[in-house]
């Protein structure tokens, strides 16, 4: 983990270089047909996406490349204590260097900052590594999804308070 990477909030310039992030690995996972955040709008926009009340996205940078991301936002249809986190991906060399250990403590302090008292978030199986962090992070397992995030492929739901 002696490697560097810098987390900073999301940019203008980062569109474009979030959405190849997003776009490079959904499929690696499978998760690029009907019903994945792969498809939603606000792929080629994250930083407009994210400019809203309540809401954060931040990238991970190594050597002046976005190499990953994550964010928080209300979750939609849901309590108004409740935010998800949304679009938390990483490149391969984003891997094993302790930035989704960072990326989700920042956004958990970003959620927390917002006044949001939940987090929830969605994945899919055979994201084993995230599945990981999430746990290690203090979410745990719902039977069934929450809020209204439209992404009806996801089979994986998790929690946790804040």
């Amino acid at each position: 983990m002696n490697e560097t990477f810098h987390i900073r909030p999301i940019e203008p310039r980062d569109n474009i270089a979030m959405a190849a992030v997003i776009r490079s690995v959904m499929p690696e996972f499978g998760a690029d047909g009907p019903g994945f955040a792969i498809h939603d709008a606000e792929v080629d926009t994250m930083y407009e996406a994210y400019a809203q009340p309540r809401s954060s996205y931040f990238v991970v940078e190594r050597d002046g490349e976005v190499i990953g991301g994550g964010g928080v936002a209300p979750l939609e249809n849901a309590e108004p204590d409740v935010c998800e986190l949304r679009k938390m991906y990483f490149l391969p060399q984003a891997r094993g260097i302790g930035a989704g250990s960072a990326m989700m403590q920042r956004c958990l302090d970003a959620a927390r900052a917002h006044g949001f008292r939940r987090c929830y978030l969605e994945t899919l199986t055979g994201m084993d590594a995230a599945q990981a962090l999430y746990k290690r992070s203090g979410f745990t397992a719902l039977c069934a999804p929450m809020g209204g995030t439209g992404h009806f492929s996801c089979d994986r739901f998790f929690i946790r308070k804040l």
